[in-house]
């Protein structure tokens, strides 16, 4: 596994080490030891898997308030998105900076997002699925989240026409 830390202190693009052969290929997704060499966390209470049908489509910006911050590791295992983290430490350097990269089934990449960062994604394609492992349990009624198109973060969403939102999303 390649870690490379992103301009968001604490987060860090994973990338798969592929052992390529006649076969296909072979990588780990997920090495405890590999984690902890980068004072990551290892220890993910949840698993969560979102399926979505139409490119396009963005999920977020969400987050849950302290105590029950969340750390996450995400990866599209069908299809592709653009996967967004904005952090939200108000001491932070970084405050309300976001970051983007575009996670796939065909780059196997993955994001690690840490507790303090509210995290979205949009559909680059239809069909898509994104698995997360969870650092904290979901707690109902402390949820929140920032809006997708907020100017004070300004982020680039790569496709502007025909968004798909859930309501929840549309009113945050």
């Amino acid at each position: 596994m390649i870690f490379t830390e992103t301009p968001l202190p604490g987060a860090y693009v994973i990338d798969l080490n592929k052992l390529d052969d006649e076969r296909g290929w072979f990588a780990r997704a997920f090495c405890k030891e590999a984690f902890e060499a980068h004072g990551l966390c290892t220890d993910f209470v949840q698993h969560n898997l979102s399926y979505n049908k139409k490119c396009g489509t963005i999920r977020g910006l969400h987050y849950q308030l302290p105590p029950h911050e969340e750390i996450k590791v995400v990866r599209c295992v069908k299809g592709a998105i653009f996967d967004v983290i904005v952090d939200i430490r108000e001491s932070s350097l970084t405050y309300r900076q976001w970051y983007g990269t575009e996670l796939s089934d065909e780059n196997g990449r993955m994001l690690y997002v840490p507790a303090g960062f509210a995290h979205g994604f949009q559909t680059l394609s239809d069909d898509a699925a994104v698995f997360y492992l969870m650092s904290a349990y979901y707690q109902k009624g402390m949820d929140a989240g920032l809006p997708w198109n907020d100017p004070r973060m300004g982020i680039n969403w790569p496709i502007k026409e025909g968004i798909i939102l859930s309501e929840r999303d549309k009113g945050v």
